[in-house]
């Protein structure tokens, strides 16, 4: 059964032998109370574009995995046996998919990824979904920072040129109905192919290519186990909270701006910037959700931040600010007090205007607004404040 809107369906490759390991199977190896492989499945389920996912094992981990108390809800899981090349294990899964969840029309996406790879970020599987959608077949790529050498022995015999080189991660996507044809080609029966990419080039099947995400780790080697775990512990909590306040006076000059919205016909508040009380409570909310100070810190209202400046804008640094230390918006719900102007018709709108600066859907954001009720400054219409409550989400 598909899931509503659902786009594509998941091949996970799990079939190697951990050689790299020490003898420890990395697939089943424990990652706070579930395995790495459980992490990955999930990572997928968690996609609402993903409806089914083909597990593609051995056949010893298979019968460790089928019965798997952690496998999970809400997407179809099933399970295939793989081979010796990891082509060979594609192609179970291919098989198995097409057994399954049948589509003749072939529109739909496959998704082929590493089972090793627990951390993938749900953007990234959207990302190259609707890559893959649009394009027929894409990759997430990541440039190449490192300069390369070429060796010989134990010497450097040459500095290869890095210009358009990049590495390649999973998931890759590709249509179903090109994924038939490549796989049922002379290439694909004849090659060797270290990635799907690889094989789409032979057949020349054009792959596209998106940003892939530094995140997305391939677990290898012992080491990376808990570097992994420390990926999806995120920092110290996975969800913080903060309070933003604000308030101005009305000032000279019109129009009024608040939430990001111009309402032309009333006096502007008062303040360095725009005095757009509303964005300025939801920066600080945010600020203060993740320890990152205030405001007035970030844009002192002096000759250092320009007068009159875009509230919009500097949110927009706020967030720029959160990413970096490893935070998202996840939602805002803010009540505003003024006795005037009447508000009612412009809520929609502010809440439109601040999901988009915050990079999240309307429905993550929440607009209220009061008259005073004749009490204090705003009840006396002399000022506007704003009351925001931001929740932040680590970026994992």
């Amino acid at each position: 059964m598909r899931l509503p809107g659902s786009q594509a369906d998941a091949i996970v490759v799990a079939a190697g032998a951990s050689a790299r390991m020490g003898g420890t199977d990395k697939l089943l190896a424990p990652i706070g109370d579930r395995p790495l492989l459980a992490h990955t499945l999930a990572a997928l389920a968690a996609a609402p574009e993903v409806a089914s996912i083909v597990v593609v094992t051995s056949s010893d981990r298979r019968r460790a995995l089928e019965d798997g108390p952690w496998l999970p809800n809400g997407s179809a899981v099933t399970f295939a046996t793989g081979g010796n090349r990891r082509q060979d294990s594609v192609r179970a899964g291919f098989d198995a998919l097409e057994e399954a969840h049948p589509d003749p029309a072939g529109d739909r996406v496959v998704l082929v990824h590493d089972g090793a790879r627990p951390v993938v970020p749900r953007a990234l599987v959207a990302a190259v979904i609707e890559a893959a959608s649009r394009h027929g077949a894409a990759i997430p790529v990541l440039s190449v920072a490192e300069t390369l050498k070429r060796i010989d022995g134990d010497v450097v015999a040459a500095t290869v040129d890095r210009a358009g080189l990049a590495t390649a991660q999973t998931p890759q996507g590709i249509r179903r109905g090109l994924f038939r044809t490549a796989l049922g080609s002379t290439e694909a029966r004849e090659g060797t192919w270290t990635d799907e990419a690889a094989l789409l080039e032979a057949c020349r099947i054009a792959v596209h290519v998106v940003p892939g995400d530094p995140a997305n780790l391939k677990v290898t080697v012992a080491a990376d186990l808990a570097r992994a775990a420390e990926l999806l512990a995120g920092p110290a909590q996975s969800l913080r909270t903060g309070i933003g306040n604000d308030a101005h006076p009305f000032g000279p000059g019109e129009p009024l701006r608040l939430g990001g919205v111009s309402i032309a016909g009333a006096p502007r508040l008062y303040g360095h910037s725009d005095g757009d009380v509303v964005l300025h409570a939801v920066a600080d909310a945010l600020l203060g959700a993740a320890g990152l100070g205030d405001l007035g810190r970030l844009f002192p209202p002096d000759a250092s931040t320009p007068a009159g400046a875009d509230s919009a804008e500097l949110l927009a640094v706020v967030v720029a600010r959160l990413a970096e230390a490893g935070w998202r918006p996840a939602a805002v719900d803010l009540t505003v007090v003024a006795q005037r102007p009447r508000l009612g018709s412009y809520l929609d709108a502010m809440r439109a205007s601040i999901a988009a600066i915050l990079g999240v859907g309307p429905e993550a954001v929440s607009v209220k607004a009061s008259t005073g009720n004749l009490d204090g400054s705003e009840g006396a219409g002399r000022s506007i404040s704003t009351l925001a409550i931001a929740t932040i989400e680590a970026r994992w």
